[in-house]
């Protein structure tokens, strides 16, 4: 054990600064708990709501006790009553390296710790300063002060200083005194912009991810790769879902991440299945919470910029101001929440931001969210019926001989594309959006979703697409393809087009059952549809939401009796189909979107058109002239219009 003891005089003499310069900082002894150095922490008015303690000059061979806190003190940066209205200030780590910078007529401020700033607490005070210099000391508190300066919203003004062949400030004036403000000039002049530093380290750290993922990132169809491992994992009869949350997390490097909602009854598994998705990505993409109060999201200080955030309950996200912060995020891509605190000036207004953009993935059992969050996120509803029950049941037989997935080349691929240009150019776009019939408002939103699950699966298969002059990943038509098997359905639901499988079935059962008995239960539709009695009451729920069933028991407590009420819609598409997007491209377009275009003399008699499911397999030739299509003339000055086009996918 170090042994406790250190007075004024010695710590003059070990920082080589005079001791009546320190007494002036309000520097002194103290007697308490042995003899030590009292260092007053003052507030920006000259209050002190902390003091520290130096107790040794050294640390021990063991332990580092040169530090203890007064009982009640509250941390802050050193030295905010001592900052001057300059373009600059410099950030060090500790008490001496302050004191030596003041002694030399320099502006700065001290971390009692590198690890120990404080966002919400610490950047308003400097938030007036063009430019932050933040000394990097070449130890674990270097890196330490490299991680919160990456996160915090000042790294755009923030030059890194590193002093070669020292230590610290302290350190650098204790060698020479005379030298100390020509080297420490030199260190400023050789200070880089906190950016060219995060991109040296986002250089070597996508170098090593490549490494690792090289043999998965070059798969033609990573999401079914995806889905294989998840199945061997253990997760059954949840493969679209789980390959929309793949993609939505794979989305947060995005400008708008995509986010998610998975509903369904109590034991459905929802929970599970997140947690499974998410183990294939590191931790750093995501922040998970299973509850958080109503002004967490406004409070807190963990990082969200291109992260996801998980809540395991929609309960978490139920009050005003909740919901009110998470449309905010999602809308606008970070958090502006102005609050009014308590100071010794009376109430004042402050104004607290939480960089995004973040994505979210929510769990509810309800059907439905807050109507305005709702519209912002892809919902997804587990299957209630027998047959994913005994699916599971299955899983939970056999789960002492699930396969143990590798996940490590998995968590490289995530690390690789978060740490290269997500920029993605959809050649194809404009075709894609004009064959999208405008009939509701809501699809103003939802085809930003859709894009961005293009630019999402680009991303994930980006070692196998091309870039243009400008970087930007080329998206093809089969990164469509995937999506339009993915979310087909649901954004026909989501405006209504179309109605779930389980919301039809539901309407038919209460239709056949009110018409023999006048009116339906819930409990017969369980019985009807071999359902328990809680996912039977679900789906009644869900489908007199919609409108297409009505209950007409009035008295409290008594069972819902159901009858039909609006007729459930005709199918109709949203999404054009693949084969009708390729119809409409034309030569350049189809070059761009990763078609080979194959010219065909008059007379060359082309084989018959594959089947539009089979229209993209590897390889296929079909005509451009899709069934249903009337092409556009040709162009008379063309070779092409005289000639037939072959197009190779």
């Amino acid at each position: 054990m170090q042994t406790l003891g250190c007075t004024l005089l010695a710590y003059a003499q070990a920082t080589c600064l005079p001791d009546a310069f320190l007494k002036n900082l309000g520097l002194s002894e103290s007697y308490r708990g042995g003899l030590a150095v009292r260092i007053p922490y003052r507030d920006a008015n000259g209050g002190e709501p902390a003091v520290r303690f130096r107790t040794a000059l050294h640390k021990g061979e063991q332990d580092d006790n040169r530090f203890r806190w007064k009982s009640g003190s509250k941390p802050l940066l050193y030295g905010l009553w001592r900052l001057r209205s300059e373009s600059s200030v410099v950030i060090v780590e500790g008490e001496s390296d302050c004191q030596t910078l003041w002694y030399h007529g320099i502006n700065a401020v001290g971390l009692p710790g590198a690890g120990i700033w404080n966002e919400s607490r610490d950047a308003p005070h400097l938030s007036s300063f063009e430019l932050i210099y933040v000394v990097l000391e070449p130890d674990q508190g270097g890196q330490s002060m490299l991680q919160w300066v990456g996160k915090s919203g000042l790294r755009d003004r923030i030059r890194l200083v590193r002093l070669h062949g020292f230590k610290d400030p302290s350190a650098l004036h204790v060698a020479d005194p005379t030298l100390f403000q020509g080297r420490w000039q030199t260190a400023l002049e050789q200070a880089v912009p906190w950016h060219s530093v995060a991109a040296q380290q986002q250089d070597i750290a996508r170098d090593e991810a490549w490494a690792s993922c090289r043999d998965l990132a070059t798969e033609p169809d990573i999401l079914s790769r995806f889905a294989a491992d998840l199945h061997r994992a253990g997760a059954v009869g949840v493969e679209r879902e789980a390959k929309l949350i793949f993609l939505a997390v794979t989305s947060r490097v995005l400008d708008r991440p995509i986010s998610i909602a998975v509903k369904g009854p109590s034991s459905a598994g929802k929970s599970f299945l997140v947690e499974m998705v998410l183990s294939f990505f590191s931790s750093s993409s995501f922040y998970a919470l299973t509850a958080m109060s109503e002004r967490a999201l406004a409070y807190g200080e963990e990082p969200l910029k291109h992260r996801m955030l998980v809540l395991y309950e929609a309960e978490g996200m139920s009050g005003d101001t909740a919901s009110y912060l998470i449309r905010s995020l999602l809308s606008e891509g970070c958090v502006r929440y102005e609050t009014v605190e308590k100071t010794p000036q009376g109430l004042q207004a402050r104004l607290i931001e939480r960089e995004g953009p973040t994505g979210l993935i929510v769990t509810t059992t309800r059907d439905g969210l807050h109507p305005e969050n709702e519209t912002r996120l892809i919902s997804l509803t587990l299957a209630d019926g027998q047959e994913q029950t005994r699916a599971i049941l299955d899983a939970l037989a056999q789960e002492d001989r699930r396969d143990e997935v590798d996940r490590s080349s998995w968590h490289a691929l995530q690390d690789w594309i978060a740490a290269s240009d997500a920029q993605v150019v959809i050649p194809f776009a404009r075709n894609l959006v004009a064959l999208i019939p405008p009939i509701a408002v809501r699809l103003r939103r939802d085809t930003k979703l859709l894009l961005n699950l293009i630019r999402a699966h680009v991303l994930l298969h980006r070692s196998t697409r091309e870039s243009d002059e400008t970087g930007q990943v080329i998206a093809t038509l089969q990164d469509y393809k995937a999506i339009h098997a993915l979310v087909a359905g649901y954004m026909a639901e989501g405006v209504q087009a179309s109605v779930p499988t389980t919301v039809r079935e539901t309407v038919l059962v209460v239709a056949e059952i009110a018409h023999r008995d006048g009116s339906s239960t819930a409990q017969k539709v369980a019985d009807t549809l071999k359902l328990d009695k809680s996912a039977a009451s679900r789906r009644c729920q869900t489908a007199e939401k919609r409108g297409y069933i009505r209950n007409e028991e009035t008295a409290r407590g008594r069972p819902a009796r159901y009858v039909i009420a609006d007729p459930l819609p005709a199918e109709r598409d949203i999404l054009p189909h693949p084969d009708l997007l390729l119809a409409t491209l034309g030569e350049h377009e189809l070059r761009e979107a990763g078609c080979t275009v194959a010219v065909e003399p008059e007379g060359y008699s082309s084989p018959p058109p594959c089947p539009g499911e089979e229209l993209h397999a590897s390889g296929c030739t079909v005509a451009a002239q899709t069934k249903g299509y009337r092409p556009r003339p040709p162009s008379p000055d063309t070779a092409l219009g005289r000639e037939r086009r072959r197009i190779v996918l």
